[in-house]
């Protein structure tokens, strides 16, 4: 049977971690190997700090865990991330040597950029013209919630609308997030978090905008809402009919009729038309007036014949095809 020993300097792993207006930084660590006890220096992650204090998973204060055991701990410098790693070491200056050491390489690997051929940077050129970024700041309450917001804010994205996090963090919201909001335009999302008095003076002034939620679905709701908002309505083009031109005469001094044979569905006075030519679009118009004989009419349907005279369009020849079409405008979903 393998066991841990519970003898060795401590070794734990973070599965939760927040920022209490009170307390300071929290870290729910799960013990794997050692004892860890109250006064221990420790790592975690890029943060480091001492236990000044622990409480078991019934709010219990302990003096000190073995393995398997999960516990609250209070004293470190800083947020970790779920999943780091807490490594108890024999001095606080080697413990802020390791989260430094640490630091600095995760900041190398965020700003680390891989060679970019002409190629693929034209292609990113291209695609960052052609697609909307819509920008977030983004605090919660803890590190579990702030991940699963932003993957599931990432997930609304699309080949039209991306959504960008310029920045995310537990604890409550700072100038520092503010100042992001109001200098790039973008919203501050706030999961079960609201700003520190001087934030508040901050965005009163500023009058960035913020956002509330303590319900994950509600606030991706929201937000993909405002996104198809910024991509604005789509056209929803119906076609009702097809016709061919079989003759061609002058209308006034400028403009051309045409005679044409519906061929299928129907034409209608004012819909939006396309006038084909072997296949290729010549003019996108409407529909100004319509004849059948001598009389005005509203509608020409499936083998008749009728005169029509289209908006700004005098390139018609005998045999271009006339495709008409309603246009619905519809809001967005994503």
């Amino acid at each position: 049977e393998l066991r841990a020993n519970p003898d060795r300097a401590a070794e734990a792993t973070v599965i939760e971690a927040k920022l209490d207006k009170g307390k300071g930084p929290l870290a729910t660590v799960l013990v794997n190997r050692g004892t860890l006890k109250v006064g221990d220096i420790l790592v975690v992650g890029t943060q480091s700090g001492r236990v000044r204090a622990m409480h078991d998973d019934k709010g219990r204060q302990i003096k000190e865990a073995g393995p398997s055991l999960p516990v609250e701990v209070l004293g470190l410098g800083g947020v970790p991330m779920a999943g780091d790693t807490l490594t108890v070491v024999e001095s606080e200056a080697r413990a802020r040597e390791v989260a430094a050491y640490r630091h600095e390489r995760a900041t190398a690997k965020r700003t680390a950029q891989a060679p970019a051929s002409l190629e693929n940077m034209f292609s990113a050129l291209a695609a960052k013209s052609t697609v909307i970024e819509y920008a977030l700041v983004v605090r919660g309450d803890v590190q579990g919630s702030v991940e699963a917001i932003v993957n599931a804010l990432n997930k609304i994205s699309t080949d039209e609308i991306k959504v960008r996090i310029l920045s995310s963090g537990v604890g409550a919201i700072t100038e520092s997030d503010v100042n992001l909001a109001q200098a790039s335009g973008a919203p501050i999302v706030g999961f079960n978090v609201r700003p520190n008095a001087k934030a508040r003076e901050l965005i009163e002034r500023n009058k960035v905008r913020m956002k509330y939620f303590d319900v994950i679905y509600q606030l991706t709701d929201d937000i993909r809402s405002e996104m198809a908002g910024e991509l604005g309505p789509e056209a929803i083009e119906t076609v009702v009919g097809r016709a061919e031109v079989k003759e061609v005469f002058p209308a006034g001094k400028k403009d051309k009729a045409a005679g044409l044979l519906v061929v299928e569905g129907a034409i209608r006075k004012g819909l939006h038309a396309r006038l084909t030519r072997n296949d290729v679009i010549v003019s996108r118009t409407t529909i100004q007036s319509l004849r059948r004989f001598k009389d005005d009419v509203a509608e020409v349907r499936g083998g008749l014949e009728c005169g029509v005279l289209l908006t700004d369009t005098n390139d018609i020849k005998p045999g271009n095809q006339l495709e008409v079409f309603e246009v619905e405008m519809r809001d967005r979903t994503l």
